[in-house]
């Protein structure tokens, strides 16, 4: 028994470490603080083509870096990847529907920046409410007071055939109707069709006062000078109508909306 006792111990010790002498936790792998080892495990492996000699190949050389500058001549147009159009102006120029009409949107690209609606500086003695038409600029101002004014870009009569003065918008109309005056049938016949006679021109899209329609009166009497919309974008900022004072249609319906009634104008 006491042998017994002294010899199963014994055995299975043996018996562990014969269990464990295949495992690596007792035999460290030494070799894997190499450098050449992980060299060789960790270095990249390329393409090779048969019968090409990578020690012959010529490197690419290094291409120049696209200048983006030169996608715009101006410092102005310089977007670096942004657009170069307002998003505001295409929101405020695209498609309306007013009334019974849809007008179409406005290439806003294609109109001097100068002539879309905008808020700017403008001291001025005038009230608040107030419209003053620089003629010289192109620019109708709507006074808001505060040194601020909503401006807009126009198109002006003809040398000859403009008017000028203090005066009052004696009233409004919404898609009005056009009635050529006498003295325009006279110079030009081929609007006869449309004369007091008869009726004048229907509202619409091609109608010359466009979407809105604003007279004024000076000391009680028709001056015969509307501010009004026009389907003819490409005249804002140029004198080519017979003596009012054109917006484009998008732009008229907003000043509609904020000139009160009897409000003053100024045309210098």
């Amino acid at each position: 028994m006491n042998f017994l006792r002294r010899v199963f111990p014994l055995a299975g010790l043996v018996i562990a470490v014969a269990s464990l002498s295949g495992c690596n936790i007792l035999i460290p792998d030494v070799a894997a603080d190499s450098p050449a080892r992980f060299v060789q495990e960790t270095s990249p492996v390329f393409y090779q083509p048969p019968g090409v000699d990578p020690r012959r190949v010529r490197p690419i050389p290094d291409q120049p870096v696209p200048q983006t500058r030169e996608l715009y001549k101006t410092q102005f147009h310089q977007t670096y990847g942004l657009p170069v159009t307002n998003p505001v102006h295409m929101a405020m120029y695209g498609q309306l529907r007013d009334e019974d009409f849809t007008l179409p949107a406005i290439p806003v690209s294609r109109v001097q920046p100068q002539f879309l609606r905008q808020e700017v500086d403008y001291e001025t003695t005038e009230r608040p409410g107030t419209v003053v038409i620089d003629t010289k600029a192109h620019f109708l101002y709507f006074v808001e007071g505060n040194g601020k004014a909503m401006r807009y870009g126009v198109g002006l009569g003809r040398d000859g055939y403009a008017w000028s003065g203090r005066g009052v918008i004696q009233w409004k109309q919404k898609w009005p109707r056009w009635t050529p005056s006498v003295e325009m049938v006279s110079r030009q016949p081929e609007v006869r069709p449309f004369g007091a006679e008869n009726g004048g021109m229907n509202p619409g899209l091609m109608n010359p006062l466009g979407a809105r329609a604003m007279y004024i009166f000076k000391d009680g009497q028709d001056t015969l000078y509307r501010v009004h919309g026009t389907p003819d974008w490409q005249s804002i900022g140029k004198a080519t109508s017979s003596g009012c004072v054109r917006m484009l249609n998008q732009d008229v319906i907003d000043l509609y909306d904020r000139v009160p009634a009897k409000a003053e104008i100024v045309v210098m």
